[in-house]
């Protein structure tokens, strides 16, 4: 029998398939546009092919799921039983995809509440899974989006990237904050405030950017009990070893992940991208 409140959210969370699984999480799939193919995230392209397309510095865009997408997994929870659906997604002031789930929950079977998390990766990821642990000790709909927005309150996201030209060119972050990061030649750390990516810090080298990642991360996570993830693109040792790092240095650490990022985040980054969320539980 399904749960009373079915959770859908979309590709952009990355959260481990084995977590999804157990939790009867849905994720919808945004959409790479490689060339002239449109290739739907986490089932036609990976992040490695999409690294190597950058590299190659071939045209990469993203686009967000249509609204009969989202109508199609809203109809699939409420045959399997849901009476309620909580559909969590990625920052509005990145993607068109909370509007088209907003569409979509006109006309859904059953009631749909549709969340700007204003996260992305696992930052939207630890939202989803507070809501279906809400849910799967029975609570109601109401319930479980409390517990998605109290997650997205409590949890900050960092990322360091080789270079700005790919959110640049992806319209995610001001030409002028990526002008200035290349004339200095500096390493840039940004951060996920108000559902935007904005600068936060400017580092001389790379090894100095990683190592503020975990300064930020101690500091951010104190002694409370927290989550923290690490994601990566095309650079699986860096983010081994900040994981490691943080094992060792928060006291209060419950779950780490570590994981590549998916295709379309990895599209405005570009290779070389370490990426760190802070959730408090």
């Amino acid at each position: 029998m399904s749960r009373h409140v079915a959770i859908v959210t979309d590709s952009t969370a990355y959260l481990p398939p084995q977590a999804m699984e157990r939790h009867i999480i849905t994720a919808v799939p945004l959409t790479v546009v490689l060339g002239d193919q449109a290739l739907e995230e986490g089932t036609e392209i990976s992040a490695r092919s999409l690294a190597t397309a950058l590299q190659k510095r071939h045209s990469v865009t993203t686009s967000r799921p249509s609204p009969e997408t989202f109508s199609q997994a809203y109809r699939v929870a409420a045959d399997a039983g849901a009476t309620g659906i909580v559909s969590l997604h990625l920052s509005a002031e990145l993607s068109g995809t909370y509007d088209a789930a907003v569409l979509a929950a006109k006309d859904a079977p059953v009631p749909v509440r549709v969340v700007d998390t204003g996260m992305i990766a696992m930052a939207l990821g630890f939202c989803a899974l507070a809501a279906a642990e809400v849910s799967e000790a029975g609570g109601s709909l109401d319930e479980a989006v409390a517990a998605a927005e109290k997650r997205a309150e409590g949890t900050s996201a960092y990322f360091y990237v080789d270079t700005l030209d790919y959110l640049r060119r992806g319209g995610r972050i001001g030409a002028a904050q990526a002008l200035l990061g290349s004339a200095l030649a500096v390493k840039p750390l940004l951060q996920l405030a108000e559902g935007r990516i904005d600068m936060l810090e400017r580092v001389r080298t790379a090894s100095r950017a990683i190592a503020r990642l975990e300064e930020l991360a101690a500091e951010r996570a104190g002694t409370a009990p927290v989550d923290i993830a690490v994601h990566h693109l095309a650079a699986p040792e860096r983010a081994a070893a900040l994981a490691d790092r943080l094992r060792e240095r928060v006291t209060g650490l419950a779950d780490l992940y570590v994981s590549e990022v998916g295709a379309v985040i990895g599209a405005h980054t570009g290779p070389g991208l370490l990426g760190l969320v802070v959730s408090a539980r």
